[in-house]
């Protein structure tokens, strides 16, 4: 099976999404009882969030130095910093402090982020083979394991503490085998003065779509189930826990399709399809409504981040590839930062059906981009 061998063949980046997933998803599963500790209404807790996009900008500086120095050693690292992190936010009762320990959580996430999808771009140069859906399928599904533990331990009571630094326990277990030599290319003659701004910017952008519509969900689906339809804690982790079980069976299934279709065919429709799960969810009635939405929307949406990350590395020469992916991920990454402001600003205003309805209109914008890119890749190939 293609799914199979891509796993097994990027296995190692494959473990890394794995980490970064599994705390993504505890967090967004906290997000009801950590806005509540914190005494802040919607638009100041998304004020709040913003915190980790400062780190991310930071990270798309420091990424590729760290990656430099590191090398093989650099997801290793990335990895246990990010455990490390993640076992203040969901401590803190102070806004400030808050504030200051999301910078950390964006810029070691970001860190890991965007060495583990350049590893997973330099298999694909080395080896002919898509990869990048397989790949983010597995962050999908340690997302939605995460939501689910932590859903099960707000029922039980349980601290916030003991679930991330069980998570931090994993991590260190798995950081053993994330240990992957890294590809240097030197550039071609000629090519070297060549910098590829225009792809970096319209893929930059597919990703930045896709990731603040996931990130939408991811830290305000458990609120909209609990507060807009009544739902208990238990119905509000069922939110983002239907996103990545739905998103990761998506990329699992992208993954097959990516070796048959374009990606920009692929893009194209997925934007048209998760729009109308984001609508559905925005007015559903009851929850079990709000969750088929939330699962058309995982559908569609899961394999326009990836999809957009591999176009990226096919429309730059090779020496371009690792810096060009970190600058796209890191536009697509900030869209898991400015989403939870964007949606804290308008749900305080007009609520979260409104809110939610809103991002429809932005995966919508995922269509026309990806037709720009088709034409920078037929000129590529004409060239």
């Amino acid at each position: 099976m293609s799914v199979v061998s891509a796993l097994i063949l990027s296995r190692r980046p494959a473990s890394a999404f794995v980490v970064v997933g599994l705390f993504w998803g505890g967090f967004a599963a906290y997000v009801p009882v950590i806005k509540e500790q914190l005494g802040v209404n919607d638009a100041q807790f998304g004020t709040l969030l913003l915190g980790s996009a400062f780190g991310l900008v930071s990270s798309m500086f420091l990424a590729p130095r760290v990656d430099r120095i590191l090398g093989a050693r650099g997801m290793q690292f990335a990895a246990i910093l990010l455990a490390f992190i993640w076992l203040f936010p969901a401590q803190i009762t102070t806004p400030a402090w808050f504030f200051v320990a999301f910078v950390g959580v964006g810029l070691c996430s970001g860190l890991l982020d965007v060495i583990m999808n350049a590893r997973v771009s330099e298999l694909e140069g080395r080896t002919g083979r898509s990869l990048m859906n397989g790949n983010h399928a597995m962050f999908s599904v340690a997302y939605a394991t995460g939501a689910l533990i932590t859903g099960a331990a707000r029922e039980g009571g349980l601290d916030p503490l003991w679930v991330f630094g069980g998570m931090g326990v994993v991590t260190l277990a798995i950081a053993a085998q994330l240990r992957m030599d890294v590809d240097t290319v030197e550039p071609a003659d000629g090519l070297r003065g060549r910098y590829p701004l225009i792809p970096i910017i319209v893929c930059g952008g597919i990703v930045l779509v896709a990731f603040m519509s996931e990130a939408t969900v991811e830290a305000w689906s458990a609120l909209h189930v609990e507060r807009t339809l009544g739902g208990g804690a238990a119905e509000g982790a069922l939110g983002p826990a239907m996103l990545g079980i739905t998103m990761a069976f998506g990329r699992f299934s992208g993954q097959v399709v990516s070796e048959k279709l374009r990606e920009v065919t692929v893009v194209f429709w997925a934007s048209l399809i998760s729009a109308s799960g984001a609508l559905i969810a925005a007015f559903a009635p009851t929850p079990l409504v709000a969750y088929i939405g939330f699962g058309i929307l995982g559908l569609g949406v899961s394999v326009i981040g990836p999809m957009g990350l591999a176009l990226v590395g096919k429309l730059v020469a090779p020496h371009h590839r690792t810096e060009a992916i970190s600058k796209a991920a890191v536009m697509g990454f900030s869209g898991f930062f400015l989403a939870p402001v964007f949606m804290g600003y308008l749900s305080q205003a007009m609520g979260l059906r409104v809110a939610f309805a809103s991002v429809a209109l932005l995966l919508v914008m995922a269509a026309p981009l990806s037709l720009v890119a088709a034409r920078l890749r037929m000129a590529i190939k004409a060239a």
